[in-house]
């Protein structure tokens, strides 16, 4: 019970700080522009060829279920990563740089925990800040195509293509996929939670994280390192869309999240040795 008294007042104070809401903004600002860019004639017309040689029909696939996944899986990584490498990197080191951290260990309070409710609040901003963007994004679709439908995905970097002409059937799946997507997203939240243990300026976690990614993301995207692309975090990251296939390959899922799950738990032990070792006192 202290423990979840705890992680309610650090959510409590998460979610007071202005930039934590900076991201909803900016996702909400790039839903409606998806959107409007969605109902352009052209975007209708490249939109109906595709889904024509696919052999799909318009009426049904080109829907409020296919443009969320869409809004999902265009922004959620690039964008997302920003903002989640943003509050993550800064729920550590700017209570140091403000000072709390000296009052907080004042009181009878072990280091390791102090970092297990701070990260606890850091992985519950991440999974519903994703299911924030896919509530909304498809909220706003309805409001422009209507909410009937199916759902059409393709996804040509995972070789996933699959098609759900049944409402439920699409909705379920992307459901099941939102889950994936905030599990992914926890390794980003790890990283920049690792460096904000550090002795370091929240700005510097930002950054450190977001180019560690990014180069990543780089790197694998060379002809040469295609045959070891499953050894890179961004392409682990990225097996949440295998939820999105007909047939759910749960070992090939499973084994990715296995490989993230490892991570975090490899990234949270050395910020808290990191953290273990720093000098608050003087």
């Amino acid at each position: 019970m202290m423990f979840l008294a705890q992680l309610q007042g650090e959510l409590r104070k998460l979610f007071s700080r202005p930039r934590t809401y900076i991201g909803y903004v900016a996702f909400l600002a790039m839903e409606i522009l998806i959107l409007v860019v969605y109902k352009l004639d052209r975007t209708q017309a490249y939109t109906r060829t595709q889904l024509q040689n696919n052999g799909l029909d318009f009426d049904i696939y080109y829907s409020s279920l296919s443009i969320t996944f869409t809004i999902m899986l265009l922004s959620m990584f690039v964008l997302g990563s920003v903002f989640f490498a943003l509050v993550a990197g800064d729920i550590v080191a700017k209570e140091n740089e403000d000072g709390n951290l000296r009052l907080i260990f004042a009181r009878p309070i072990s280091r390791l925990r102090l970092l297990v409710v701070k990260y606890a609040s850091v992985c519950i901003y991440t999974v519903s800040f994703v299911f924030f963007v896919g509530i909304s994004g498809y909220l706003m679709a309805v409001a422009a195509v209507g909410w009937e439908g199916g759902l059409f995905v393709m996804e040509p970097k995972m070789k996933v293509f699959a098609a759900y002409s049944e409402w439920s059937d699409g909705a379920g799946r992307l459901a099941l996929s939102a889950l994936g997507i905030g599990f992914s997203m926890i390794t980003i939240s790890s990283i920049a939670f690792m460096f904000s243990c550090f002795k370091m300026k929240p700005a510097a976690a930002t950054i450190i994280t977001l180019s560690i990614l990014f180069v990543d993301m780089i790197v694998q995207n060379f002809p040469f390192f295609k045959p070891y692309e499953e050894w890179f975090v961004t392409w682990r990251m990225s097996a949440w869309v295998f939820l999105m296939e007909p047939h759910l390959p749960w070992a090939k899922v499973l084994e990715s999240f296995a490989f993230l799950g490892g991570l975090n738990a490899t990234v949270f032990v050395l910020g808290w040795l990191a953290f273990q070792s720093r000098d608050f006192k003087t």
